[in-house]
């Protein structure tokens, strides 16, 4: 048997290695998100972060201009305006980071959480398998994508650097918030400029990603038919189960016999037992029907429940052969059966009849 895998993974593949968290995903769509996001921000709250650090800076000159030893409560001033200034600056963006991955991993995996990852796994540890990582197509590839973003960002910062290398040569004559502001504004422009490109280099990295996934997701055929063996049981223990679902049901139709108004045989060979209530019957229904040794059994648990049995070979036949268990007999046999009917009713009207002494 071929072992090769050439087939499509299943849904039931799919969905239990989305459950262990293997789902394809790029790490270069999070970092470029990430980056637009944060250095879109950084650039909006440069004022802030501007006004908080001239703040800071007034606070701590000022401080240290009226003591002349720095003590305990100078030492806490000056830890409580530090906290306040990272509650500023640091805390907002690192939040706004935080959300930016998890959104953008999030829209990746459909917002997957799975602790399968978190589970220690041993096989890690094994050099031989980390040896067979370090030279795998995966590797590879992550090795090219690295040496194509440091060209890439090596070429943007060239290019960048020689069309501003005058402007920026004449920040020495600014002001330092001029200064300051010129050169954030750069490097945000120079940021723009990097993930624009980078964005289609995330789109590729994507797209081999979902590649990737579904290459190693393939399966041989012998694993297809393993796993609907496990779906769907094995051959075996599923015709015992349906062997024993026959014996329950046949069970359940002979304990249905005595409530039979009556049995029509042919004479051992078929034998179908019917119940009419006018109250809530529409027309007689077959609770119990056999052949051979069946038949012969409905036969004597009728015989023996005091149930009427006529012979009527053809009409036993068709309705053996045209109705199932707990269902109507069909319009074509009405006036036979109910013709038999009408005997089972005199019968019991005679049997019911008191006798004269």
């Amino acid at each position: 048997m071929s072992q090769s895998k050439t087939e499509k993974a299943t849904p039931k593949k799919r969905k239990d290695e989305r459950k262990k968290g293997n789902i394809a995903s790029s790490k270069d769509i999070v970092s470029v998100v990430s980056l637009l996001v944060v250095f879109s921000v950084l650039k909006i709250m440069l004022p802030y972060i501007y006004a908080g650090l001239d703040n800071f800076f007034i606070y701590i000159l000022g401080q240290t201009g009226k003591v002349d030893t720095v003590d305990y409560h100078v030492l806490a001033g000056i830890q409580l305006e530090t906290l306040k200034l990272l509650a500023i600056v640091v805390l907002p963006i690192l939040l706004i980071a935080s959300l930016t991955a998890i959104v953008a991993t999030g829209f990746q995996t459909r917002f997957l959480f799975s602790t399968e990852a978190l589970k220690p796994k041993f096989s890690r540890l094994n050099p031989l398998q980390g040896f067979k990582r370090m030279f795998s197509l995966k590797s590879a590839v992550e090795l090219i994508k690295g040496i194509i973003k440091i060209l890439i960002i090596c070429v943007v910062l060239y290019k960048f650097f020689i069309s501003r290398i005058y402007n920026l040569i004449r920040t020495l004559y600014l002001g330092i918030p001029q200064s300051v502001a010129y050169i954030l504004d750069s490097i945000v422009m120079m940021v723009y400029m990097v993930c624009i490109i980078f964005i289609f280099v995330a789109g590729l990295d994507y797209i081999y990603q979902r590649w990737d996934h579904e290459r190693q997701m393939k399966m041989s055929k012998h694993e297809i038919k393993e796993e609907y063996k496990q779906m769907e049981g094995d051959p075996q223990i599923k015709g015992k189960i349906k062997q024993k679902q026959r014996q329950m049901a046949m069970s359940r139709m002979m304990q249905s016999v005595p409530t039979a108004d009556v049995v029509i045989k042919n004479p051992t060979h078929f034998a179908v037992a019917l119940r009419y209530h006018p109250d809530s019957d529409r027309a007689p229904i077959v609770v119990a029907k056999g052949q051979d040794e069946l038949a012969l059994r409905i036969i004597a648990v009728a015989e023996n429940a005091g149930v009427l049995v006529i012979e009527d070979k053809p009409l036993a036949r068709a309705i053996y052969a045209t109705a199932e268990v707990k269902m109507e007999i069909p319009y074509a046999y009405y006036t036979a059966v109910a013709e038999i009917f009408a005997l089972v009713y005199s019968t019991k009207e005679n049997k019911n009849k008191p006798k004269r002494n």
